[in-house]
């Protein structure tokens, strides 16, 4: 595998409250076989010690922004145009790189081809996910490849746009030819990949990339998340070219529901329709208040 040169990568880590994690995050960073010339800590004032955590790399370049101010969007727009990396590579605060060849698996794709502008890598469980969230990762994050492009819309629908700057790595040159990111709260990643594939560019997956990350959410949480989805789905449904999320969430409830019926998992397969319908009602209700406020702002 081809390693892109150490000056051409920046790294980009928001943080809230990340005391517990950052530092252990920042030597797997600084250890990786790909060296980045840069890393960014974009930190919303944080009030535990995130700020002596990160002190105690002094290569690290540590930015505090007020937390009202906080963006998913603008706040990753601002700290990808502070670096100078040909690429940037944007990590959560809570996702572990599972290896020392994490960075030079990410960037791989894009030296392979040069019309990808969007890399994500995969994400698999951590030792304390419940078992129906372990079945969701694999299936959200398989063993398996692939390139989009706006060819494979018609095949993929809303997968064509599948992006997650839980572990991302963007192409500079495309992301300011495509304007960059809005100011948006959620699924800012998935805005750009339609972007980028609406552009002509190519939105990869690459699996051996891979980083610790899951939650286990309450009901109420799995309620809130989706309903903002749901809110941004249809307030950018022409972004993204009215491409459908049904198929894609059908074989998901399907995969995952078999799998702990074969493995006689009751009381997971009735934890995971709750967390089901939690994504459901959050998903309506959350398009149901977006339609009202566009339909209300064009009378």
């Amino acid at each position: 595998m081809t390693a892109a040169p150490t000056s051409n990568l920046s790294v980009v880590i928001p943080t809230l409250n990340a005391a517990a994690e950052i530092d252990a995050l920042l030597h797997l960073i600084e250890e990786q076989t790909l060296k980045p010339r840069e890393i960014l800590v974009v930190d919303s004032s944080s009030d535990d010690d995130t700020a002596v955590e990160v002190a105690k790399h002094p290569e690290v370049e540590f930015l505090v922004i007020d937390r009202k101010d906080f963006n998913h969007g603008s706040t990753r727009d601002m700290a990808l145009l502070r670096t100078s990396g040909d690429f940037v590579c944007f990590l959560t605060q809570d996702a572990v790189p599972a290896s020392g060849f994490y960075l030079d698996r990410l960037v791989a794709p894009m030296l392979v081809d040069e019309g990808v502008a969007l890399v994500s890598g995969r994400q698999l469980p951590k030792a304390d996910a419940r078992r129906f969230e372990q079945l969701v990762r694999s299936f959200n994050y398989p063993d398996t490849p692939s390139v989009r492009g706006r060819e494979d819309l018609a095949e993929c629908s809303i997968k064509t746009f599948f992006a997650s700057d839980v572990c991302s790595c963007y192409r500079r040159e495309a992301y300011l030819e495509c304007g960059g990111f809005d100011s948006v709260n959620t699924n800012e990643d998935m805005l750009m990949a339609a972007r980028f594939v609406a552009a002509g560019y190519k939105v990869a997956y690459e699996p051996s990339a891979e980083v610790y990350h899951s939650h286990n959410l309450t009901p109420s949480q799995q309620y809130a998340r989706n309903r903002a989805v749901g809110r941004f789905l249809e307030e950018h449904a022409d972004d993204l070219m009215r491409a459908s999320e049904i198929g894609e969430g059908g074989r998901l409830v399907k995969n995952v529901s078999l799998q702990l019926l074969k493995e006689g998992r009751v009381g997971e397969l009735f934890a995971f329709g709750v967390d089901c319908a939690a994504r459901l009602l959050g998903n309506r209700k959350g398009r149901s208040e977006a339609r009202r406020d566009m339909k209300g702002l064009s009378q």
